[in-house]
């Protein structure tokens, strides 16, 4: 595994294209580690390789997101499977708060994302993306603005253009009511369940997926808290499970039969069951093809 020392962070690394070199292949990326200091919360890591609040702490659950001591080894979680469905336009996989944007079948962006929080569930469907905004304003809803008055914050009628718009400079409406994807001017909310049920983007994120899309693509919005996929003739799962009751899924339906039981496939339910209970957000390997892989090897891999 990858150490190296992180002096100083600059500005947020740019966004990189996974091109998959075998279309039959579900993994994108690769997780290393940093050595940190205490001048970088974790927050700033994250946002810097594109990783949000909640992912950055599950795979780091012992070192404080904050004020990280000097020295401290973090691990970037910087590698995903990718979610079972359509390759094409935007995904947005609910469960692990992160949207992909498939250029090709082979050809994918990643980015972390702010989604509805409880009683303002992002809707899971089918849709497509109907307007462009640069520097949009923001009319609140009356709902907002009487859960904002109740707590003695009275909203305006319209929120201008500008650094306390919340939409940020970039936002893209969906064919759904007033869902848009856009960006914030809180970016620490992006990773976690915040939202009225739109999509938060780091600033840097939503001005380049903005730059990239057209009106007219589909967005396809999913809730998969585990993601089994092939890298080769390896088998990984990732989780994602943020309610409780998802941390019980029985194995089988983790790993559905359509793998477990196919011709010259292996499947390591110990470590399924391991994968479940870290609940870590980060591929591991758990299977593969007859003669790909070694058990006893297993915990030296991510």
């Amino acid at each position: 595994m990858l150490c190296a020392l992180l002096a100083t962070l600059t500005a947020p690394a740019a966004g990189e294209i996974y091109r998959l070199s075998d279309p039959n292949d579900d993994v994108i990326g690769t997780p290393f580690y940093l050595r940190v200091d205490a001048r970088q919360t974790l927050l700033d890591i994250g946002r810097h390789y594109g990783l949000g609040f909640d992912e950055m702490q599950a795979a780091n659950p012992k070192v404080d997101m904050w004020v990280p001591k000097d020295g401290a080894d973090v691990l970037i979680p910087a590698q995903h499977v990718l979610p079972a469905v359509e390759r094409q336009g935007i995904v947005l996989n609910i469960a692990e708060k992160r949207v992909y944007y498939f250029h090709s079948p082979t050809e994918v962006e990643s980015f972390a994302v702010g989604t509805g929080r409880d009683g303002w569930e992002t809707p899971v469907g089918s849709y497509k993306i109907v307007e462009k905004i640069k520097d949009p304003t923001w009319t609140p809803p009356e709902s907002i603005r009487r859960e904002h008055a109740a707590k003695g914050d009275i909203l305006p009628a319209v929120v201008p253009a500008g650094p306390d718009n919340p939409l940020g400079a970039y936002a893209m409406r969906l064919d759904r009511g007033s869902y848009l994807i856009h960006g914030t001017n809180k970016p620490w909310g992006v990773g976690m369940q915040v939202s009225h049920g739109c999509v938060r983007m780091y600033p840097e994120d939503i001005e380049r997926l903005f730059q990239r899309v057209e009106i007219g693509t589909p967005v396809t919005v999913i809730n998969q808290p585990y993601k089994v996929g092939w890298l080769g003739d390896t088998l990984y799962l990732e989780a994602n499970a943020y309610k409780e009751e998802m941390r019980q899924w029985p194995l089988e339906k983790i790993v559905p039969p359509a793998i477990a039981t196919a011709e010259g496939v292996t499947v390591n339910w110990d470590e399924v069951r391991r994968v479940r209970d870290e609940n870590a957000g980060l591929p591991r390997v758990v299977g593969g093809r007859h003669g790909s892989i070694k058990w006893h090897h297993l915990d030296m891999i991510f």
